[in-house]
């Protein structure tokens, strides 16, 4: 009879630890990033963002969250959600790098979140515990089975995103066509739209406890016409726009008052006014391509950072020194930065993660690399105007991203300094009474506390 009382004292107990309190299953928690968005865009008074200063006034604006190195989309959208910078979570491009039949470096984003990241997330965490969660356009989230609902941000977003939700999509009339080739004829803007629309639903029907949303268009414009263009800011006011129609489906289905709201973004913008290419500096000192036809260096670009990778083993020690010497005091290169120092920069050693390069090439300010091999041109003026570019060193002050935090349990009305992006799953988790282990810290500035 003890036995069988400890049984049950025991299932009940694993029963309790699988399954969120009635409190906590009513409370939501939204990670919005609007992709591209520099925290100096939010103060800038041409910015039209009328949604984001009113939830900005009801919550929390920090002066700046800064970002993971490299600061690129996918890297920091795995840092959001692990509380782990890539030195952890070994996520280092928008998909990871394989070498081709003659042995470069080509980038394949069409892997599965196990491919990806090495760590758990956050919706891998709470999922098990009966949180139900959902993710729309977020990367390195295809084939997720820790997500109820997921969009992912892939090539192929329609095949590999959740079936009962692409015909629930279907029947309601906001997906028209299930093709891929339909869905990635829309333009950003398009896409953008379409992907609020998804969030909505999931918002009304599935009410989840943990979404996490993308918007895109901000950062594909700045990266064409430049951060604070006519274009960017027009941008800006479309990405503004489907954060009011996310907000008002958030009033409408009575869910506010029950949910934090996190805006953030993956990385800021620098202008750039020339490109360094890079690959052709390699070519013409015979590195890239030999006799053979065979590259022994290659140069892959980030924006403002770039990673060489040493493809000749037999020839690795020379052509290091080789390169040191080309790019050291190169027009528009402000640093190389070399292994011994990669863990000051949160970057992997390449001893442990083959994904990293064995240099880091940093561009200085209004310069950014290419990763283009031909021409003869090594320094090549943007578009008249100029462009933009992010992956820049984080240090870089116009690297920091938006943030802002309102709803539940989060202050009112207040600025504080400059945040970590780590510290955005933590603090996520927490608001849904959980603790989720990782390098990140509770932002204890912008909660309410109990007294």
């Amino acid at each position: 009879m003890l036995r069988f009382i400890c049984l049950i004292f025991f299932a009940t107990s694993l029963l309790a630890q699988a399954t969120p309190s009635t409190s906590a299953k009513n409370r939501h928690v939204i990670v919005i990033t609007i992709d591209g968005m520099a925290a100096y865009l939010f103060d800038d008074p041409k910015s039209p963002v009328p949604n984001l200063r009113k939830l900005a006034a009801q919550g929390v604006v920090a002066e700046g969250m800064k970002v993971s190195n490299p600061s690129v989309t996918w890297p920091n959208h795995t840092t959001l959600v692990t509380g782990v910078s890539p030195l952890k979570h070994s996520v280092l491009y928008n998909g990871k790098m394989f070498p081709d039949k003659r042995g470069e470096l080509q980038r394949n984003p069409e892997l599965d979140k196990t491919d990806l990241v090495a760590v758990p997330t956050v919706y891998d965490f709470l999922h098990p515990k009966g949180f139900r969660t959902a993710a729309v356009n977020w990367p390195c989230t295809r084939n997720a089975k820790t997500l109820d609902d997921d969009f992912p941000d892939a090539p192929d977003a329609i095949h590999f995103s959740t079936p009962k939700l692409i015909k629930d999509l279907q029947d309601e009339k906001i997906l028209d066509d299930s093709s891929e080739k339909v869905f990635l004829d829309k333009s950003t803007t398009k896409r953008d739209d379409l992907w609020t629309d998804v969030a909505c639903y999931i918002l009304r029907t599935r009410q989840p406890n943990y979404l996490l949303f993308h918007l895109l268009i901000v950062d594909g414009t700045q990266h064409r016409y430049g951060p604070q263009s006519p274009e960017g800011y027009e941008a800006l006011a479309s990405a503004d726009k489907n954060i009011g129609k996310l907000l008002d489906t958030l009033d409408k289905t009575g869910l506010r008052a029950n949910t934090s709201i996190f805006i953030v973004a993956d990385h800021g913008f620098e202008k750039v006014k020339k490109q360094i290419v890079s690959n052709v500096i390699l070519r013409k000192a015979g590195l890239l391509e030999t006799a053979d036809k065979k590259a022994r260096v290659q140069i892959i670009s980030e924006g403002g950072t770039a990673l060489v990778y040493f493809l000749s083993a037999k020839t690795r020690r020379e052509d290091r020194k080789k390169v040191m010497e080309l790019f050291k005091d190169h027009e528009g290169i402000e640093q190389v930065i070399e292994p011994k120092d990669f863990a000051q920069y949160s970057y992997p050693s390449p001893e442990k993660n083959s994904q990293m390069g064995e240099l880091v090439l940093c561009a200085k300010p209004l310069y950014g690399f290419s990763s283009i091999s031909a021409g003869n041109e090594t320094i090549i003026p943007t578009r008249e105007g100029g462009s933009g570019s992010h992956g820049y060193l984080a240090t870089n002050p116009k690297m920091n991203a938006v943030f802002i935090a309102a709803g539940r349990d989060i202050q009112k009305g207040k600025r504080i300094d400059v945040i970590d992006n780590l510290d955005v799953a933590p603090t996520a988790a927490y608001l849904l009474g959980e603790k989720f282990p990782c390098d990140g810290k509770l932002l204890e500035q912008i909660l309410i506390r109990e007294k």
